[in-house]
């Protein structure tokens, strides 16, 4: 069975003395060569620790790690009860573990190269309609003060640019172009891309900018983040915006359990493509390396698309019937005949 998370260092100790490459190598590397975040770090770490315990109580290590060892890891996850995706999730973060040590010569075989991936159902986004997100922004302006005026700064933020919430809140004032019409952003992998702002949105922003530094501890007066707070990190957390979100939602006649600050993101985009924007242009605005990754979007559209087939298709156009070839090669051969008639042979 998998253990609770346990600092890997004992593990790390003996891959320093072997030579084998150590977890935190790995870590750094991600976070260095791959650009991976301080949250993608954690979460990795974590899951690291908990497999190599695993390796400990069968005393092994991720020298001798077998394909048999981390088939029953896995194993031991399901058993648990852990959903298919978190098992996915650690068994990436395994398989890349023990890429990385072959590809510093660490070991000659990868043992995860033949393990199969679980089979993880993709869910389909939350969804909010647009009536549900203008309920929203107006609960959160009747609250009224510098609380109520930068909860509105993030929730318009949030649907005019569809902004991943670790995006948002580590936003430096720097990320304003000078007419605040657009916003720089580092998404993933420490890729900059440039979304634009619309009108409710900078508004929202005028009228919370005022009120920024009263958010700002002493030490930290004047600091850059967009959205400070005395926190440990200096910013709004996540954790806490979606607290205020789901203390908001009842105001808005909304059940807390549908409201996240990433299904604004998912409302962004799937209100976008309602109003018949390109699913290109939405990746590009999402920051999605992978198309595939956007399209998802498509598959809650049902209405709209059918729609579109029911305007467009040309069978499916009011009052034309498909043709048989049958019906279609009589009237050709009456027009051959037609034009043929009174002819000498």
């Amino acid at each position: 069975m998998p253990s609770r998370p346990q600092s890997p260092k004992g593990s790390e100790r003996r891959g320093a003395a072997s030579g084998l490459p150590s977890a935190e190598s790995f870590l750094e590397m991600m976070a260095v060569e791959r650009g991976a975040s301080a949250h993608t770090l954690d979460a990795y770490r974590r899951d690291l620790a908990d497999y190599q315990a695993f390796l400990q109580r069968r005393g092994l290590d991720e020298a001798a790690a077998d394909p048999e060892a981390v088939h029953a890891y896995l194993a031991g996850l399901s058993e648990a009860g852990l959903a298919a995706s978190t098992t996915a999730r650690r068994l990436s973060a395994i398989r890349q573990f023990h890429r990385f040590v072959y590809l510093e010569g660490g070991r000659t075989d990868d043992p995860t190269q033949s393990v199969d991936s679980p089979r993880v159902p993709r869910p389909l986004p939350k969804l909010l309609d647009q009536a549900d997100i203008v309920a929203l922004i107006e609960a959160a302006r009747a609250r009224g003060g510098a609380q109520g005026l930068r909860l509105v700064a993030c929730l318009e933020l949030l649907y005019a640019t569809g902004l991943r919430v670790s995006e948002l809140l580590a936003l430096p004032l720097s990320a304003l172009a000078h007419d605040r019409r657009f916003l720089v952003v580092l998404g993933k992998g420490g890729k900059e891309r440039m979304v634009p702002i619309g009108r409710a949105a900078r508004a929202a922003l005028e009228e919370y900018m005022p009120f920024r530094e009263s958010f700002l501890a002493r030490r930290t007066r004047g600091r850059a983040h967009l959205f400070p707070s005395r926190s440990g990190r200096g910013h709004l957390t996540r954790q806490r915006l979606a607290q205020l979100l789901k203390e908001l939602a009842p105001d808005a006649g909304i059940e807390p359990a549908r409201i996240s600050p990433h299904v604004l993101r998912h409302a962004f985009a799937s209100h976008l493509l309602e109003g018949g924007a390109d699913l290109r242009a939405v990746q590009m605005l999402l920051g999605h390396a992978d198309i595939a990754t956007t399209q998802i979007y498509t598959h809650v559209q049902g209405d709209r698309l059918a729609a579109v087939v029911g305007a467009h298709h040309p069978l499916a156009r009011a009052g034309r019937q498909p043709r048989s070839a049958t019906a279609g090669t009589r009237r050709q051969r009456r027009r051959v005949a037609a034009d043929t008639e009174g002819e000498s042979p």
